[in-house]
C-alpha cells in the first residue's frame, strides 16, 4: 500500500475556526485528501462546533473531498441535509439507528459513500450484516465529541479493534475501508496503520499540533504514515 492509499481527513473541528477559509487553503496546499466535519446535536454529545449553513458555505470555496461524521439522535434528517449540499462520505453511529440497512441505501442511492461510525466499547459484531454494503466503518478511539476535554485518552484497546475489524474485513472479502477517530497522533500512527486503517481522522495530536506550523506537522505526519506502512509490510499485514 503506498504512502498516498493512506487517507488523510483533517478534522474542521481542529482547525482555526475564526478563519476557516484560510485555514482550509493551508490544508489544500499541504495534500490532505478530504475535510473530516463532524455534525453533533446537543443530545448525542455537548458539543456542537459546526452548523449546517457553515458547511453549505465551504463547500463554495473549496474541491476537497467532504467526510461527514453525523453523531445525532436523528440520522435521516442530517443525512438528507447533507446529500444536498454535495459530500463525498456520510458516517453515522449505530447505536443511534434503528434501521441502520435503511440508512445506508440513502446516502449510496446518491453516489455516496456510506460508513457506519461505533463508539469504543461498541462490538464489532454489530457491523456482521452490514460489512456487506459499507464503504467504510469509522472506529472511534475516544468517546466522541470530548476530544476538547485533555483527559479522554484513546483506548488501550485502539489497535486490537482495528486488527480485528481488518481480519473480519478479509475473512469475508469485503473491501471496506477503516477509518479511525480520536486522539490519532504521531506515535499512534504507526501501529494503527500495521493493525489495518487505511483513512486517519487528524485533530490536535495528529496535525494542528500546538506550537508547530502546518508544515512542521504535516512533515510529522508523512514520516508516521511512512512507519506505518512499513511496520505493515513487515508484519506481512494484509489491507
Amino acid at each position: 500500500m503506498a504512502l498516498k492509499s493512506v487517507i488523510l481527513s483533517p478534522s474542521l473541528m481542529c482547525a482555526d475556526l475564526l478563519n476557516l477559509s484560510h485555514a482550509v487553503r493551508e490544508l489544500e496546499e499541504a495534500g490532505v485528501d478530504a475535510l473530516h466535519i463532524d455534525l453533533i446535536d446537543s443530545a448525542f454529545s455537548p458539543s456542537m462546533p459546526l452548523g449546517l449553513e457553515t458547511i453549505k458555505q465551504l463547500r463554495k470555496h473549496t474541491r476537497l473531498d467532504f467526510d461527514i461524521h453525523i453523531m445525532s439522535v436523528n440520522n435521516e434528517w442530517f443525512i438528507k441535509q447533507v446529500l444536498d449540499i454535495g459530500v463525498q462520505r456520510i458516517a453515522f453511529h449505530y447505536e443511534t439507528s434503528l434501521h441502520p440497512d435503511r440508512l445506508v441505501n440513502l446516502i449510496k442511492k446518491e453516489n455516496v459513500e456510506a460508513g457506519i461510525a461505533l463508539n469504543p466499547a461498541t462490538s464489532l459484531t454489530t457491523l456482521d450484516y452490514l460489512l456487506p454494503s459499507l464503504d467504510y466503518a469509522l472506529l472511534m478511539l475516544i468517546n466522541p465529541g470530548f476530544a476538547g476535554d485533555k483527559s479522554e485518552q484513546q483506548v488501550p484497546y485502539a489497535e486490537e479493534k482495528v486488527r480485528q475489524l481488518r481480519a473480519k474485513i478479509t475473512a469475508t472479502g469485503n473491501r471496506t475501508a477503516i477509518q479511525v477517530d480520536g486522539r490519532v497522533s504521531f506515535a499512534t500512527i504507526p501501529g494503527l496503520i500495521a493493525a489495518g486503517a487505511t483513512n486517519l481522522v487528524l485533530g490536535s495530536t495528529g496535525l494542528f499540533v500546538a506550537g508547530q506550523t502546518l508544515e512542521e506537522s504535516k512533515r510529522m505526519l508523512d514520516k508516521a504514515v511512512a512507519g506505518g506502512l512499513a511496520l505493515m509490510h513487515k508484519e506481512g499485514a494484509s489491507v
